[in-house]
């Protein structure tokens, strides 16, 4: 029988997408030969996923779970919303969500992390996933947040069951309170992160670049009503004070009341926000352009 190297379970995991350990069992029930270990693994339903690799996963799931003063969030793909609502998928998330408590929100740590009640990893769980349901999909980004004392409330909006949803929020609380009451204000923090999209939690965490860009623009604008450089000067910094209650939580008008600032709002309450993560649903992946019905059967037909 041939050796069953490593280079050789590589090369045919490129080729099919299969996880590693069937890649491996494949090669060894053919004797070392490639092309029929590709339909070996063909004939199991786990090559189907390398077909599908090249699809854009855009729908799908954001997980998030929680322990004493730490939780953790994840976004995985899939093609349609259709999935979202297959149990299967659902407990997939689930479970990588929770595993990314321990694990962290390393992607590649944790999808070789061992997927819990099995002996394989999340990656291969994944791929056995893609083959059962009959699409592609992805895990495409972690996120792990943690207080030394205090609690990281979550919330999750269009939540199809508890703990996954289309928009995912957490938000770290620290402060002596009792746990009930900095779950119930983090809770209220995280609707307000989901609904007013902040970038920055202080005006010393906002992107340099963005600022200067910012700044860049403002200018122009102010340059245009011919005002001398002194008044240009004051009118930027009023709508850079602007541009910060727009992207910075601390300086944003509290969505409940539409008055406070959240700073306002921790202050009064006694406590620290000391950090927050908004995962929505596919934001930054570029979906595919919707087919011109008309256009396709125009061509088909031979119609210029």
């Amino acid at each position: 029988m041939a050796e069953i190297t490593a280079a050789m379970v590589r090369d045919l995991r490129e080729k099919t997408g299969a996880g590693m350990m069937d890649c491996k069992k494949a090669l060894s029930e053919t004797g070392g030969d490639m092309e029929a270990a590709i339909d070996w693994l063909r004939k199991k339903g786990l090559a189907a996923a390398a077909k599908k690799s090249g699809r854009v996963a855009v729908e799908g799931l954001i997980g998030v779970a929680s322990g004493p003063n730490v939780a953790a969030m994840v976004e995985v793909n899939a093609e349609t919303d259709f999935v979202a609502r297959n149990e299967l998928f659902q407990n997939f998330v689930a479970e990588v969500a929770g595993l990314a408590l321990s694990v962290g929100d390393d992607l590649e740590r944790l999808k070789a992390a061992t997927y819990p009640g099995t002996g394989h990893s999340v990656a291969d769980e994944l791929t056995r996933l893609i083959a059962t349901i009959g699409e592609n999909m992805t895990i495409r980004r972690a996120k792990r947040l943690e207080v030394k004392e205090g609690v990281v409330a979550t919330y999750t909006h269009n939540a199809v069951r508890p703990g996954l949803g289309k928009i995912g929020v957490l938000v770290g609380l620290e402060g002596k309170n009792e746990i009930d009451v900095l779950e119930t204000l983090g809770r209220q923090i995280g609707m307000h992160v989901a609904a007013a999209r902040p970038e920055a939690l202080d005006i010393s965490g906002v992107d340099p670049s963005a600022l200067e860009r910012e700044k860049a623009v403002l200018t122009e604008q102010a340059r245009a009503s011919g005002k001398p450089d002194n008044i240009i000067e004051k009118m930027v910094e009023g709508r850079i004070r602007k541009y910060y209650e727009e992207v910075v939580l601390l300086e944003q008008v509290w969505v409940h009341d539409g008055e406070s600032r959240v700073k306002a709002v921790v202050q009064k309450a006694g406590v620290k926000l000391a950090g927050f993560a908004r995962f929505q649903l596919g934001e930054g992946i570029e979906k595919p352009a919707s087919p011109d019905f008309a256009a396709e059967v125009a061509a088909a037909a031979g119609q210029s």
